[in-house]
């Protein structure tokens, strides 16, 4: 537990102190965000607003996590080390995709081909990466098996080595990508994506180290072999959330609004990474839909105003993201933020309820 509090309060602490050092060098050399024109028109006074704050959270998240397993003498642990590869190299890609748009003075940034491909990479190398290494008990990171709250019967490699190799392959890029993008459609207004990320980590901070202490081998676990779970370092895992919300949280000080600086792309697809990672790495992929429902809302809202629009040349919405929305219809912008958090609050709270129910049916 040691270890979950510091990284939480080391990555605040890193958060809440470097980030004006970021908007002061950004401000400086004019690295603003640019908005686009179709938005709503309230937008057009967060033109330049700096961006790529992300990378804030990373290292401060990953400096956290780092610091915080070593106290606790768990890590950095393979586990983590996936998660953190995972996290910054979608980092990366946002990076690019934000320094173009700055150095191009245009909303639009890395052209879709060349961002769908980097994710392609990073996300192929986590896969391989999570099936490696096995430890002295032969337990990956992660498994080829679907997972809800924990692995299921129904398994990728029933479908043979190499068939289930690629099958699991196209699984992981598909949950990354998903998530990846879900979170960036969701990082629309101030202090949106962060405080609903806040939510979803936390959320998976209880989980992961709820599965640590009822892990096969250690607590009450051991006394029901179908309770326990065969998770793979989850105390780093939970450092690591820990630390993640830490730094969310940090950054949020500067990015409530009216915001001085905002994550871009840079923080978004990393956040989505995390939620990616996590939900592989504990064996919760398909209980991360319930957890970060908010997301899921606001991706779906995208999904169904571009669908129905090309079959009808009808909006279902006045305008989607799910978010802008509301603007549109008169709601503050203070207003859809705080109550989307309460939203996301409430799928995370639901998925970790489920998530315990689970384990309680089977004592």
């Amino acid at each position: 537990m040691i270890g979950i509090i510091a990284a939480f309060i080391i990555a605040m602490g890193l958060s809440i102190g470097t980030t004006p050092l970021l908007i002061r060098y950004l401000v400086t050399h004019q690295y603003g965000q640019f908005i686009r024109q179709d938005g709503p028109t309230q937008h057009l006074t967060k033109r330049g607003t700096p961006t790529m704050g992300g990378l804030v959270i990373i290292v401060a998240a990953v400096a956290a996590w780092i610091i915080g397993a070593s106290i606790a003498g768990v890590g950095p642990s393979w586990s983590g080390a996936c998660l953190a590869f995972l996290v910054v190299g979608l980092g990366t890609i946002g990076l690019l995709d934000d320094g173009i748009k700055i150095m191009r003075q245009r909303s639009l940034g890395l052209h879709a081909g060349a961002k769908l491909l980097g994710q392609i990479g990073v996300a192929s190398l986590f896969a391989w990466a999570v099936l490696s290494r096995p430890n002295h008990d032969g337990v990956t990171p992660a498994s080829m098996a679907v997972s809800v709250t924990r692995p299921t019967a129904l398994t990728f490699a029933a479908a043979g080595l190499i068939v289930g190799a690629i099958l699991f392959l196209l699984w992981t890029n598909f949950v990354v990508a998903a998530w990846s993008n879900a979170v960036n459609l969701t990082d629309g207004l101030d202090g949106l994506a962060t405080g609903c990320s806040i939510f979803v980590f936390g959320a998976y901070t209880f989980i992961a180290y709820f599965q640590r202490l009822q892990s096969c081998g250690i607590g009450d676990g051991l006394e029901n072999a179908s309770a326990c779970y065969t998770t793979r370092d989850p105390l780093d895992l939970a450092i690591f959330s820990a630390a993640l919300v830490g730094s969310l949280a940090g950054f949020l000080w500067w990015n409530a609004s009216p915001a001085q600086i905002f994550m871009g792309d840079t923080g978004a697809l990393a956040l989505g990474g995390a939620v990616a990672g996590l939900s592989m790495l504990t064996h919760t992929e398909f209980l991360a839909i319930v957890i970060g429902g908010l997301f899921v809302a606001v991706t779906l809202s995208d999904v169904i105003q571009i669908s129905v629009f090309k079959m009808t040349r009808r909006r279902v919405f006045r305008m989607a993201p799910l978010h802008h929305h509301f603007e549109l219809t008169g709601w503050q912008e203070v207003t859809i933020v705080i109550r989307f958090w309460l939203v996301a609050a409430i799928f995370a709270i639901a998925g970790a309820g489920l998530f315990y129910a689970e384990w309680v049916s089977r004592l």
